[in-house]
C-alpha cells in the first residue's frame, strides 16, 4: 500500500464519526422515548388491572343492591305489623292469633339474619349519634338524650358495605336544657323546627 493510500484511511473514518455521533444520538433518544412509553404503558396497565379488581370487589359486594332496596319495604311492613300489637292486645288474643305473631316475629328476625349474611345492616338507633351521611333529620325535638343524638326513629335506615341504601328518618335531640323551659314563639306560637 502507497503512503498516500495509508493516510487516506484513517482520514475516512474520522470524517464519519459526527455522523455516527448523529446516529447514536438519534438511537439514544428513540430509545428513551420508547422507554418513557414503555412505562406508561405498564402504568396504564397496572391501573386499569387494579381498577377492574376494585369494581369486581364492588360487584360482589353490591351486587344485591336493587334486590336488598326491594326488600325494605317487607322488613318495614314487618316492623309495622309487630309495632301495632300491644302487649295488652297480645295478653288478649286466642291461641291462632299468638301463633300468627309468633310467625310474623320469626319472619321478622330470619329476614334479619339474611340481611345481616349479605352485608346489609340496620341502622339509626336512639343514642346514636346523628350522621348527615346516615341519617335523614326531620325534626329536632327535646329530649334526654345529648344534644346531637337521635331521640326518636320514624324509619330505620340500612347501609349494604359502605354504602347506604336507605337513610333512617329520625328527630335530633335538643339536650336535656331544652327540656326546661322552651322560650316563647315569636311568631304568632308557630313553632320552627330546624332541621
Amino acid at each position: 500500500m502507497s503512503q498516500t493510500e495509508q493516510n487516506e484511511t484513517p482520514e475516512a473514518p474520522e470524517q464519519d464519526l459526527p455522523a455516527i455521533d448523529r446516529t447514536v444520538a438519534d438511537v439514544e433518544a428513540e430509545m428513551a422515548k420508547m422507554k418513557d412509553q414503555l412505562m406508561r404503558a405498564l402504568a396504564e396497565t397496572e391501573n386499569a388491572r387494579r381498577r377492574a379488581e376494585r369494581e369486581a370487589a364492588d360487584g360482589r359486594v353490591y351486587a344485591i343492591d336493587r334486590f336488598a332496596r326491594d326488600l325494605l319495604a317487607v322488613a318495614d311492613n314487618l316492623g309495622r305489623a309487630l309495632s301495632a300489637v300491644t302487649p295488652e292486645d297480645r295478653a288478649a288474643a286466642g291461641d291462632h292469633v299468638k301463633t300468627l305473631l309468633d310467625g310474623v316475629e320469626m319472619t321478622e328476625t330470619a329476614l334479619g339474619e339474611v340481611f345481616a349474611r349479605h352485608g346489609l345492616k340496620r341502622i339509626g338507633a336512639r343514642g346514636d349519634k346523628f350522621d348527615p351521611n346516615l341519617h335523614q333529620a326531620v325534626a329536632q325535638i327535646p329530649s334526654d338524650a345529648p344534644a346531637g343524638t337521635i331521640a326518636d326513629v320514624f324509619q330505620p335506615g340500612y347501609v349494604l358495605g359502605d354504602r347506604t341504601l336507605r337513610a333512617a328518618m329520625v328527630a335530633v335531640s335538643l339536650g336535656a336544657t331544652a327540656n326546661e323551659s322552651p322560650p316563647p314563639a315569636e311568631n304568632g306560637g308557630a313553632v320552627d323546627i330546624k332541621v
